[in-house]
């Protein structure tokens, strides 16, 4: 196994079983069930103070969590704890970190379509910036804040044509989607002068986001450069000052051994060099800015846990494959079959001497491509009741998770200082019935 792909405080028994943070994997497979999430506490709290002091390093006056990648109120606490805001992209996603205890001031509203009621509850909860993706919303807010009595500070959402290497679903910058305002076509100019009109309304700055899951550092420099760029366009067409820019989050991790992601310090760094560079240039004032860290805090930090239910072996024009059917699948971690995501499995509750053989991790699902691992090496004497532990979960399988096939979700569970403590319990089928009204139980005749 390679560290880098599993948290850091993941031991191997003399056993050959696998401890998170000092607690055994049977024992919390025995414990809480599988499939279960686990996460590494310290690894997400030590993580996210890390970013805070790369990013201030670098002239950023804010640094927010993106939730979207995983939020709970114990998360959101965590990352608060830290010295992190949080960004949320829904109502649901506000009230978590409301409930949590973080102030409304130290959130950022996204989304490119939110309702009036996620407008008001936001402006309600003072929350400190409302990032601005449409002119209808930029009517609609302009309403909603003057009804409270309030002037909301709010950024505007800009795309900047920056073509990030990574996958089409989560790229984010680029002219043909649905985010934000166009630079090019006078969009983002048009927004901001009918945002500095309205009474109700203040213009904080720019945001900008080039996609997810990246690796390379060019993709982060160019959008720097365009954003200080149009920074003194606005200047000169407008008088306006830009006071902060939000750069987003985006930056990749290790799901397996061969990758490589980049590291914080050195690419904020380069990010503040560049704007700081480009404003020079342009005879501009430096604006603060800010960044949006989301898969890089949580995401390391996080297994799941499976229990392995059936082994099959397949016959190949060369050779053969093993099929090891775990007891979750799609429902747990949708990233293989919606973009290709690849991830890092091991056999976790016990060691082996059998040679390692060419296996496909797959789910219980009732589709060919509820696949988790394609290609992995697993030892051939892999058998039913054997646990398998799955590499860097920590973002964006839980937070996308689904009752396919009417599985219920699972729970998921903190690590630290050898004990662990449940952050989110498992669904029951009774769970599931109480949506259904036609569930309801036929009174005794």
């Amino acid at each position: 196994m390679t560290s880098d792909v599993w948290p850091q405080h993941m031991s191997v028994g003399s056993d050959g079983a696998l401890s998170f943070a000092g607690v055994d994997c049977r024992v919390l497979a025995q414990e809480y069930s599988t499939p279960l999430y686990v996460m590494d506490e310290e690894q997400v709290r030590s993580t996210a103070t890390a970013y805070r002091a790369a990013y201030e390093a670098a002239g950023a006056s804010q640094v927010f969590y993106a939730s979207k990648a995983l939020l709970t109120t114990a998360v959101a606490r965590w990352v608060h704890d830290s010295g992190l805001g949080i960004d949320v992209a829904s109502g649901g996603e506000l009230a978590v970190a409301l409930r949590a205890g973080v102030p409304g001031k130290d959130l950022v509203l996204h989304g490119n379509n939110k309702s009036v009621t996620e407008l008001t509850d936001a402006v309600s909860a003072g929350v400190g910036l409302v990032v601005l993706d449409s002119f209808e919303e930029i009517a609609r807010l302009a309403v909603v804040a003057a009804k409270a009595g309030v002037v909301q500070p709010v950024l505007v959402r800009v795309t900047l044509g920056v073509q990030a290497h990574t996958h089409e679903f989560i790229a984010t910058a680029h002219e043909d989607q649905k985010f934000g305002f166009s630079v090019a076509a006078g969009d983002a100019a048009e927004a901001i002068r009918r945002v500095v009109k309205l009474g109700s309304l203040s213009l904080a700055g720019l945001h900008s986001h080039i996609g997810s899951q990246i690796f390379d550092a060019a993709g982060f420099e160019v959008a720097a450069a365009r954003m200080a760029q149009f920074a003194k366009t606005i200047w000169d067409q407008q008088g306006q000052q830009i006071a902060l820019m939000n750069l987003g989050g985006g930056m990749g991790i290790a799901y397996r051994a061969e990758d490589d992601p980049l590291d914080v310090t050195e690419m904020a760094a380069q990010i503040g060099q560049i704007v700081a560079g480009e404003c020079a240039k342009a005879g501009i004032a430096m604006p603060a800015l800010a960044f949006e860290p989301g898969r890089a805090i949580v995401g390391p930090a996080g297994v799941t846990l499976y229990e392995v239910g059936v082994v099959k072996t397949v016959a190949l024009d060369e050779g053969s494959r093993m099929y090891v059917a775990v007891d979750g699948g799609l429902s747990d971690n949708i990233r293989p079959a919606l973009y290709g995501a690849e991830y890092t499995v091991t056999l976790a509750s016990r060691a082996s001497t059998a040679p390692l053989a060419l296996a496909r991790l797959v789910g219980k699902h009732c589709e060919s491509g509820d696949i988790l691992v394609r290609e992995a090496w697993l030892p051939a004497d892999i058998t039913a009741g054997d646990l398998v532990a799955v590499a860097a979960t920590g973002a964006y399988t839980r937070s996308m998770a689904s009752n396919y096939n009417y599985l219920p979700r699972p729970a998921m569970v903190s690590v630290r200082d050898g004990r662990a403590t449940l952050m989110l319990r498992r669904e029951t089928a009774e769970d599931l019935m109480r949506l259904d009204p036609g569930a309801e139980p036929t009174p005794d005749a």
